[in-house]
């Protein structure tokens, strides 16, 4: 920035402050000429919605955060508008929440765009995208980065609403009741894997499945499969994954940052007065912040508690990660040539994933590596 660019930032910085602060001494002074658009509150009218979970009932930080969700809309509605919330399987199945909603049989659901990939492939990269963005970056891409507005025409035909309503981070690499040391390892593994990772467990050779999260352990306990994928330390412990699967590799190259989605059905939100819709994006906001930093700090007492029970935990070689990674490049490809919508969000989330990486790479990047 030249010197008289500089000036001239400083200058306008400087013009909108004080016009702020001016601008309340004069709200304070002479209320009879400020305008103020305030909504039309009706006290008098009070609206009861449910919410579904691809979740187990009471499930741990994803059921607990909906839960708060509901909590939080409460106190701020003064009671206005009050959301039951259910787990998957007590109001209807685990994977069926998009139609619920979008039919309007309920009025919101928590899950993960990769459940609906059937429906809609290109939701897949508002989940999480193997070998692709972390969550920080995921948040940016979607709600300042201008990605918000084509999830919204994606879901518009379903007469649906989207919104990032938390995030796990990135994730383990999963449970394995087999070593996995060479991409070879891979054939004939059946593997419980959601999205696009299971695409590339296929064209490993193994057999990608999906698995609701309540059956799991068992699942894996009776070797209908062989492996499985869940979050990360907190929920696998709890989950109990290490008392029937031999090993925990990391990272979670399928899943580096995945975004857990709120869908609200339109017509139901658009029957909001103003005020209620406002609060209702506040608080999906806050759970979206507020789910990620509780896996952070859960995720790092549980991975402590896993080396003091010595877990066997094992990072995935260069012999498995390259080849993998070499398979998802081939697997996005395919799917953004045959798929028009997943071909202008993938373009869109490709532009800004070199624009933030190069950032990512002179800041916590080389923070991590030459300083931590």
């Amino acid at each position: 920035m030249s010197e008289n660019g500089r000036r001239k930032f400083i200058k306008s910085a400087g013009a909108v402050a004080a016009a702020g602060a001016t601008g309340i001494i004069a709200s304070c002074s002479s209320p009879e000429t400020v305008a103020i658009d305030t909504p039309n509150i009706n006290f008098n009218k009070n609206f009861q919605w449910k919410m579904v979970t691809t979740w187990p009932p009471n499930f741990p930080v994803l059921g607990e955060g909906c839960k708060l969700l509901a909590k939080w809309v409460d106190e701020m509605s003064g009671g206005r508008l009050k959301i039951e919330v259910y787990g998957g399987g007590e109001l209807i199945p685990s994977l069926e929440c998009f139609d619920a909603v979008s039919h309007g049989a309920v009025e919101m659901a928590s899950g993960s765009g990769y459940y609906w990939a059937g429906k809609i492939p290109a939701a897949q990269f508002f989940s999480s995208v193997p070998f692709g963005m972390n969550a920080q970056q995921m948040n940016a891409w979607i709600i300042n980065g201008g990605a918000n507005k084509l999830w919204d025409e994606i879901y518009e035909p379903f007469n649906l609403i989207p919104l990032p309503g938390g995030n796990t981070g990135v994730q383990a690499g999963g449970w394995y009741n087999k070593e996995i040391n060479t991409i070879e390892d891979y054939q004939g593994l059946k593997m419980r894997m959601p999205g696009l990772g299971s695409k590339i467990i296929n064209r490993a050779g193994g057999t990608a499945v999906l698995v609701a999260g309540g059956e799991l352990f068992t699942n894996l306990e009776r070797g209908v499969i062989d492996a499985t994928e869940w979050i990360g330390p907190y929920h696998d412990y709890l989950m109990g994954f290490h008392r029937v699967a031999k090993h925990y590799y990391y990272p979670g190259w399928h899943e580096p940052g995945t975004v857990l989605e709120m869908i609200m059905n339109k017509s139901k939100f658009n029957e909001l007065p103003k005020d209620l819709r406002e609060i209702l994006h506040s608080a999906i906001y806050r759970l979206n912040q507020w789910m990620l930093l509780e896996f952070e700090q859960k995720n790092s007492i549980y991975l402590q508690k896993m080396k003091d029970e010595q877990v066997d935990i094992r990072p995935f070689s260069k012999d498995v990660l390259d080849p993998l990674k070499k398979i998802a490049e081939e697997v996005i490809l395919e799917l953004v040539e045959t798929d028009a919508q997943s071909k202008i969000i993938f373009e869109h989330y490709s532009s800004f994933k070199k624009q933030i990486g190069a950032w990512s790479d002179m800041s916590e990047k080389y923070y991590y590596k030459e300083i931590l």
